[in-house]
């Protein structure tokens, strides 16, 4: 067991460093509404410290052969897989979710890893012999330098586990900005990174709040920040970023839509949504938070979804049987309850009212129940917003063609799924939807790690998708290179543009 103090640190050049600025935020376990920790804000200084640390650290970690940095990560995947419950332990005590919710983050970020460890072979250039006379050439992918990661606390393991792995693999130095409601999780990243073998500097971790993002986005050797979050922020990352001249990946919002036709299997569509909708209380960027019912599914629906969504076993994530936590913050539980209120106020029809909800010995707690709407419209706020809470609404629909016109004119467009047994239905959703990442009879489509996560529209700014192919895009810059050796006497000047001949 690794311990933590209840100071969580930032983590520079392969040692913990405490803030010099005297700024702390404390730290909540949500199951309990108290705090369980403080965390160092950083200043501009040390973000500086760390990032000098990393450019430091990039020359020679560069120029380590990429199988012999391979290696090293495949120390680290040996080490995570053996802290699996620690690393979950963490995400409950600080985020909410269940602690089963959150053994699953931990293994699909390690699924990550598992890539990473493989990257070698995706490094690769192209060689052309003679492609014009006397001259070859060739193409190779090199790093960018110090890279930055701005991850969110919804996924304090898994979302970093999406860049770093990926960036250090491809020969770049990591500066981590976790979230300051959850960060323990991303010490003990570099305290395994470390055992691992990793060289000091070439991870670092700098805890705080928008005065450290501002210092890594505005630092001028910061190559490329990574960053996931809300719609708001992620269109500030990359403005801010790109300004700057910085590569820039900055996934953003989602209002993910479950179309269920009325030749569904529902009995696997309302077990899709109450796991979709529920799981880690809503607070999932690929949550489904509207149903969308096609025809006479609709009632069916419903009514499956109100038992289930009332029967739901709400509790602290470490207590076994729960099936959902708290949400993250009280601030959060407030938001959440104030929308719920707005849907009831627009006239949509509350089947299942989450507000108040308490936990017996957990009082405190930031609960609110499993809250389920029907009727819903899409003028009203609560399918307008991401509310990011164990809150689902029932949009009801004619038929497909209408659904993806909802759908289509969403800003979002992260995740979308449609449940049916006619292939046609799907194969004509599949391509005529405006959404990055598609389910057929799927909730959550969540790509593998050697396929890219992405969406479309407000939920992704920026030209590449996370992890996978297009993570090792991000993370290297192309060099073309053409070769020629004299052999024999010069041809003399050519003013006319180079033709290959």
């Amino acid at each position: 067991m690794i311990e933590l103090d209840t100071t969580i640190t930032h983590y520079i050049n392969g040692r913990a460093v405490d803030t010099t600025g005297g700024r702390y935020a404390e730290v909540f376990n949500p199951a309990v509404g108290e705090p369980c920790a403080r965390v160092a804000l950083a200043t501009t200084a040390e973000v500086d410290a760390a990032v000098a640390a990393a450019a430091a650290a990039f020359p020679a970690w560069a120029a380590t052969p990429p199988l012999a940095r391979a290696r090293v990560l495949f120390k680290y995947l040996q080490l995570c897989q053996q802290h699996v419950d620690e690393f979950a332990a963490m995400v409950t005590r600080e985020h909410g979710k269940t602690f089963s919710d959150a053994q699953g983050e931990v293994a699909r970020g390690i699924e990550v890893v598992e890539f990473a460890v493989g990257i070698p072979q995706l490094l690769k250039g192209e060689f052309t012999d003679q492609i014009a006379r006397g001259i070859d050439a060739w193409s190779m992918r090199q790093p960018l330098g110090v890279v930055a990661g701005i991850t969110p606390f919804n996924f304090p393991v898994m979302v970093p586990m999406w860049m770093f792995p990926v960036a250090l693999a491809c020969g770049n130095t990591f500066v981590l900005k976790p979230s300051e409601r959850d960060p323990s999780a991303s010490l003990l990243h570099a305290k395994l990174l470390k055992e691992a073998g990793l060289p000091d500097g070439v991870f670092n971790v700098v805890q705080g709040d928008k005065v450290a993002v501002d210092a890594l986005l505005d630092h001028p050797d910061v190559e490329a920040v990574s960053f996931v979050g809300s719609t708001p922020i992620a269109q500030y990352i990359y403005a801010r970023g790109s300004a700057g001249g910085k590569r820039v990946q900055a996934l953003g919002g989602a209002k993910n839509h479950m179309v269920v036709m009325p030749d569904a299997d529902m009995d696997m569509a309302v077990d899709a949504l109450i796991g979709a909708a529920y799981g880690s209380a809503g607070e999932r960027c690929m949550a489904i938070s509207v149903a969308v019912a096609i025809g006479d599914a609709g009632d069916k629906l419903v009514d499956a979804l109100a038992k289930r969504t009332a029967a739901l076993k709400i509790n602290d994530g470490m207590e076994q049987g729960a099936e959902m936590g708290p949400v993250v913050t009280a601030a959060a539980k407030q938001r959440i309850e104030r929308l719920i209120g707005e849907g009831v106020e627009q006239g949509a029809k509350l089947v299942v009212d989450g507000r108040g909800y308490k936990v017996a010995g957990r009082e405190n707690g930031f609960f609110v129940g499993g809250t389920l709407f029907d009727h819903v419209t899409p003028q009203m706020s609560i399918y307008k917003e991401e509310i990011f809470g164990p809150v689902l609404c029932v949009v009801r629909m004619p038929d497909v063609g209408s659904a993806l016109e909802l759908i289509n004119a969403n800003e979002y467009g992260n995740g979308v799924a449609v449940f049916t047994r006619d292939g046609g239905v799907a194969r004509e959703f599949v391509r005529q939807v405006q959404v990055g990442m598609v389910g057929v009879n799927v909730p959550l489509p969540v790509p593998m790690a050697f396929n890219s996560f992405g969406g479309w529209k407000k939920s992704l700014f920026g030209d590449h998708h996370a992890y996978g192919p297009e993570g090792v895009r991000f993370y290297t810059r192309h060099k073309a290179v053409m070769q020629r050796w004299p052999n024999t006497a010069s041809s003399g000047v050519e003013f006319a543009f180079p033709q290959m001949k």
